[in-house]
């Protein structure tokens, strides 16, 4: 029925699937036991038990000892039980090993289904854990194929596949199968058809990542980032500041001839990055965020949560922005 050779692959399944074999084994105690009732009555009362040491499976029946049966599935009578074991009493359970040859083929089916189910439940487990660690992360994909404008890819050195929409991708991007391409990873979600990860190259995070990437004083935590407002394909702002007085922010941003916001810039595909110097002085860092216009003065109104900016008329287009978009990604930034 279930040999040697059987309980020997769960052994080497636990070697190298990582699956405690007795996971299996209490599966199978159940699967088993549910396909005997299946095959034999649902009504029975039996139990199927494996055991490992000896190679062996087992099937055990077991009625209640009453005075009178009304169900023969479930019940046998005082007199039967006592010429098993004469010990026997009302309300004790008779307990018989069942001889089953039949059942054989039924047991190695059930075995075989239930073993592959594990073996899926625990990839599964294993690639959740595994993605998971990986949520709010920049990595390095594969494209795989496009389908009606949804982007899948292929996580780098792994089996796992991310999804980007078409909202989470840069605007005016194309992309080409086999293309690798930095994503950021926005969400993981477990369906029934196992773990879908959700990964975008619109979001801020994605800049974020980019800038702790590209620039190691970002990494280190020696330059911080305080904000950043995106339209992406177009133009970001990001807020950085240097606590250390010595160290300036911005230049380690841009790098020696530009080098290092160039390369966040071309990886954005041209969107345009704006590099605001942060101040705890709100009315400075409004004026700052509304670079590169000029500003000559900044009122609050704390009551209304609002600022008025005052630049020179011939400012005034380029503190707006091209349909309001400056003027709106510096409102976002502050």
């Amino acid at each position: 029925m279930i040999n040697k050779d059987f309980f020997q692959a769960l052994d080497d399944l636990e070697t190298e699937k990582k699956i405690d074999k007795e996971t299996f084994i209490a599966a199978l105690e159940n699967a088993l036991t549910s396909a005997y009732k299946k095959m034999y009555g649902e009504g029975k009362s039996a139990r199927v038990s494996l055991n490992p040491d000896r190679n062996m499976i087992r099937i055990y029946s077991y009625k209640t000892v009453v005075e009178e049966v009304t169900n023969p599935d479930k019940e046998i009578s005082l007199d039967e039980a006592r010429l098993i074991k004469k010990s026997f009493k009302i309300g004790d359970t008779v307990e018989q090993e069942e001889a089953t040859k039949d059942f054989g083929r039924i047991a190695a089916q059930t075995a075989k289904q239930v073993v592959m189910q594990k073996l899926k439940e625990k990839e599964r487990e294993m690639a959740v854990s595994e993605i998971s660690e990986k949520e709010d992360e920049l990595l390095t994909t594969i494209v795989k194929r496009m389908d009606n404008g949804t982007v899948y890819v292929q996580i780098a050195n792994s089996n796992i596949e991310g999804i980007m929409l078409p909202t989470d991708q840069i605007p005016g991007e194309n992309y080409q199968v086999g293309q690798r391409i930095k994503v950021y990873v926005k969400k993981i979600r477990d369906s029934f058809r196992g773990p879908q990860i959700q990964v975008t190259r619109s979001n801020i995070g994605f800049v974020r990542k980019l800038f702790e990437l590209e620039i190691p004083e970002v990494a280190s935590g020696e330059v911080k980032i305080k904000n950043i407002a995106r339209d992406p394909g177009n133009r970001a702002k990001v807020a950085v500041y240097a606590e250390n007085p010595n160290l300036d922010a911005i230049g380690a941003c841009v790098g020696n001839h530009g080098i290092r916001i160039n390369t966040i810039v071309s990886e954005l595909n041209g969107e345009k990055i704006d590099l605001v110097l942060y101040s705890d002085d709100a009315l400075e860092y409004i004026a700052r965020a509304l670079s590169p216009a000029k500003v000559i003065s900044v009122e609050t109104n704390e009551s209304l949560n609002a600022s008025r900016v005052i630049v020179a008329d011939d400012k005034l287009s380029l503190a707006i922005g091209k349909s309001g978009q400056n003027v709106r990604l510096a409102a976002r930034l502050t």
